[in-house]
């Protein structure tokens, strides 16, 4: 089943930005492609241990559609595809910094570790 597009309307901003970044993973990924800049599918799955395939491709193609991700397929054999955050994309993770804060802050507080993500991978765990 089709999802309907997202445009609206909103009842404010913080409405118009959370149907952007709806989703477990799409925060998760948009700070990934910030830290490495370049990466290629395989890549980002291990950089987030715990997501599936599926949902990996489902986020990716909503948020090229959403003009954050940019996507570049390359005419090799195999196929190369390598992924980047648009200047769009840019500003959108810019934007989720102090939320960010915010979280890091409320981890403090609540006294909730961080999770370590290359021994989450090594056990195939969700971060």
């Amino acid at each position: 089943m089709a999802k309907a597009p997202r445009n609206g309307p909103y009842i404010c901003g913080i409405d118009a930005a959370l149907d952007v970044v709806s989703g477990k993973w799409k925060g998760l990924i948009l700070w990934e492609l910030d830290a490495h800049g370049v990466r290629r599918f395989a890549q980002l799955r291990r950089g987030l241990p715990g997501v599936s395939e599926k949902m990996l491709t489902q986020h990716l193609r909503e948020m090229e559609e959403d003009g954050l991700v940019h996507r570049e397929v390359y005419a090799e054999v195999p196929p190369r595809v390598e992924y980047s955050l648009t200047e769009h994309g840019r500003t959108l993770n810019q934007a989720l910094g102090p939320l960010g804060s915010w979280g890091t802050e409320r981890m403090r507080r609540e006294g909730s570790g961080q999770a370590d993500v290359a021994e989450a991978a090594a056990h195939g765990q969700a971060v």
